[in-house]
């Protein structure tokens, strides 16, 4: 399975089977999370064998959970766009791994998931469940890509891709609150979604990246 095929099969899930992840895959995912901290100047970490990430109520919502990654790093003005677009790319590439993943951003344990890290002192901004669900989940409402984009002209075929992936973007409360802009190899996203709002925006990104193509475009 691909990324561009993960991002059409991820779905949330909130409840797992008491199945630990193999160590093979462990090992895939530490490669991918060491990968992403060195380039992004962060400090991800997977965390298996206890659910200290969550909170309360997360733990009363959802059963099973017992590994998750949590999304940290140095404190920084794009930080949250850093993680929700390294974030991004770990729920896609578990699902790849045959893995099921759930994105908890308001309802986790910072003092519980620090205690299980290495890292000293960073900033903690949500964890990331993952293991092997009950089921797949199911797909959320979506808005059209009319409701979130333009473009200046006739939009080329990379665009409309970017725009449907963005659509299959996790996003805080599924608010969904992209505005995406294109002109010419030119593209503006923007999202307004409160305290996620950096967050959510590294996470569409992402998806924006997959579906047309870095290649093909710009951020302006």
């Amino acid at each position: 399975m691909t990324i561009k095929e993960a991002m059409k099969e991820r779905h949330m899930v909130r409840k797992y089977i008491d199945k630990p992840i193999p160590s093979d895959l462990v090992e895939k995912l530490n490669a991918r999370i060491a990968e992403s901290n060195l380039t992004y100047s962060l400090s991800l970490s997977l965390v298996t064998g206890n659910a200290d990430g969550l909170g309360a109520l997360a733990k009363m919502l959802g059963k099973g959970v017992k590994n998750y990654i949590v999304l940290a790093g140095p404190d920084s003005a794009d930080l949250d766009e850093k993680l929700g677009y390294c974030g991004a790319d770990m729920i896609l590439y578990a699902q790849t791994l045959g893995l099921n993943t759930w994105w908890i951003g308001g309802m986790y344990s910072a003092k519980g998931a620090q205690k299980n890290m290495n890292s000293g002192a960073v900033h903690i901004n949500g964890v990331l469940a993952i293991g092997y669900g009950q089921t797949q989940g199911v797909p959320h409402k979506s808005k059209t890509a009319a409701e979130i984009s333009s473009y200046k002209g006739t939009a080329p075929q990379w665009f409309i891709d970017g725009v449907n992936a963005l659509l299959l973007a996790p996003t805080a409360l599924n608010k969904q609150a992209f505005t995406v802009r294109g002109d010419g190899n030119k593209v503006y996203l923007t999202c307004d979604s409160g305290h996620f709002a950096g967050i959510d925006l590294g996470i569409g990104k992402y998806h924006f990246e997959v579906g047309a193509g870095k290649d093909n475009f710009e951020w302006a």
